[in-house]
């Protein structure tokens, strides 16, 4: 998904689970609402609250607390029961069955198999224009429905009674169970869809709930709301919490004195807090699985569609010295997708990229062979010099980023590049690269699910989330056949020429892989965090 540029704070989003737990309370009260409600900040805006729109994890930390589906991503990733109570698979894996519990929506109305049913063919409806309905891939009929050459209603997962659910698949998808935790496969209501019509999603009111929290006081365009307890959450009794209040905290030094003055229960850290709280009760850090990378728009600069060109602007970052300004414990990074994410065979995944395709990646700038890129690209565009914006969002992070990255160009090209930048908040800024109306954008994926091919789908030449329209037909292929062998090795070889292709041509140029760090009240106990996305399912204040 989808990740605000916020300084290596946590905003929101992505890898490897932590159980936050710490001894001692901070807290300035000890009286039972105290320890009833908790305090959390985001630094970007939600975009929507609309599950089948959704892209990003400022809205998917939302969806996911208020909203639940077959599974909930629980320690570590595991896979906890949410509304399926069992789950059965036929022999060629292409069969699922699920049953499903008896449980309500947030109105007291029941919630069935047919909600379901109703959300998912509301993704795939070409008439939604969800940038996620390529996750429905392999599901019966759903890439015919998606081109709009079957209807809907013929979608391979149908409700058999109130309370059983069959997903036929095409082929049998090795991560499958793992897509069912998240939240694009949750139920929807038709009755509010259908209600709210084009409101829906867009504010805490014009919504039903189903998750162990409801939304409250979101407005569309506010920087505070709250989640409070759904009293027809079919585990409620297992909540703790009667009120989470989130604000949008953009500066770091206002968050934490916040969090200083028990205003706030957590709050990401910046470089300079970073180094200085180490040591302190709380510190938390937490990898998100993720990268930022750079997005080429290849589609409408045609400067940035000479492939020596983005090569030489690869080669002039200095990742190393921005890992160093944005704090936390972020690594420079040469494959898009992020270390420690997957392992194959007892080594991780990215080992499997050759080091002649990292090699335009270097932690360190290397100037001497970006101008030589520089110098060839320039040659074969018949120019001397160009011109392009560097987009990102308005955080301290994404401020320090653009103005890093202009430093890197000018003083590695001169007169060669005239380098402007332009930070907007998240909501905006997404809402530009989802457009293309960009030239260079600062962008960060974190997986949805602990698997190579949550990165590698985004740059597939029909992917909706590949906004720079970067396009190689060997690269969609190898993508596409890793869908479809029954050979785990061919898998991993088919998923890691295809990165070797994308890097070796810069079709997009990685930055850092992200780590963020966080304060945690030590008295707040058992939120989880998977790839950024929190759970307050358990969570309470001791």
């Amino acid at each position: 998904m989808k990740l605000s540029k916020t300084l290596s704070l946590g905003a929101t989003v992505l890898a490897s689970a932590a159980l936050l737990a710490a001894c001692g309370s901070n807290r300035s009260s000890s009286s039972s609402s105290s320890k009833k409600t908790l305090t959390w900040m985001d630094s970007a805006e939600i975009p929507t609250m609309d599950l089948s729109k959704a892209t990003d994890a400022a809205s998917f930390n939302q969806i996911s607390n208020t909203m639940e589906g077959l599974y909930r991503l629980g320690k570590n990733s595991k896979l906890e029961k949410g509304l399926a109570t069992s789950e059965k698979v036929s022999k060629d894996g292409k069969t699922y069955t699920y049953t499903l519990r008896k449980s309500k929506w947030s109105d007291g109305s029941e919630l069935t198999a047919k909600d379901f049913v109703y959300s998912w063919r509301r993704t795939v409806n070409p008439k939604t224009a969800s940038q996620y309905s390529y996750l429905f891939s392999g599901i019966k009929n759903a890439d015919a429905i998606v081109a709009g050459k079957k209807p809907v209603s013929s979608l391979g997962i149908k409700a058999v009674g109130k309370y059983k659910l069959v997903i036929t698949l095409e082929r049998r998808i090795s991560y499958f169970d793992k897509l069912m935790g998240f939240a694009v496969f949750f139920p929807q209501s038709e009755k509010a869809v259908t209600k709210y019509g084009s409101k829906y999603g867009t504010a805490s009111k014009y919504m039903l709930y189903n998750g162990p929290f409801k939304h409250v006081g979101w407005t569309g365009s506010n920087l505070s709301w709250k989640m409070v307890k759904n009293p027809y959450y079919w585990d409620k009794k297992s909540v703790k919490l009667d009120t989470i209040k989130w604000t949008v905290q953009k500066t770091p030094s206002t968050a934490y004195n916040l969090y200083q003055s028990n205003k706030l229960d957590a709050t990401a850290l910046d470089s300079s807090q970073t180094k200085q709280l180490k040591n302190q009760k709380g510190y938390t850090e937490l990898n998100q699985g993720a990268t930022f990378y750079l997005q080429f728009n290849i589609a409408k600069n045609k400067y940035l569609a000479n492939a020596n060109v983005r090569k030489a602007l690869s080669l002039a970052v200095n990742r190393k010295g921005l890992t160093t300004t944005l704090g936390g414990n972020n690594q420079p990074a040469d494959t898009l997708t992020p270390t420690q994410l997957t392992n194959v065979n007892g080594e991780d995944y990215t080992k499997l990229i050759p080091s002649s395709a990292e090699s335009l990646y270097p932690a360190n700038p290397n100037k001497k062979e970006a101008v030589k890129y520089m110098n060839k690209g320039l040659k074969e565009l018949g120019v001397s010099k160009f011109s392009f914006k560097i987009l990102s969002d308005d955080t301290d992070a994404g401020n320090k980023t653009t103005e890093a990255l202009q430093s890197n160009f000018e003083s590695t090209f001169g007169s060669k590049v005239s380098v402007s930048v332009q930070n907007l908040p998240f909501k905006t800024r997404l809402s530009r690269s989802t457009a293309g109306n960009f030239d260079i954008v600062v962008s960060g994926w974190s997986a949805d699910f602990a698997d190579p091919i949550s990165f590698l789908d985004l740059f597939t030449s029909t992917n909706p989330e590949n906004n720079g329209k970067w396009k190689n037909a060997t690269y969609d292929k190898l993508v596409a056949d890793s869908k479809t062998t029954a050979s785990a090795s061919k898998r991993w070889s088919d998923l890691s020429k295809a990165e070797t292709i994308l890097l070796k041509d810069a079709g997009i140029s990685p930055l850092y892989y992200d780590t963020n760090v966080w304060m945690i009240r030590p008295s707040v106990k058992n939120v989880i965090q998977n790839r950024g996305t929190w759970n307050f399912k358990d969570a309470y204040i001791k």
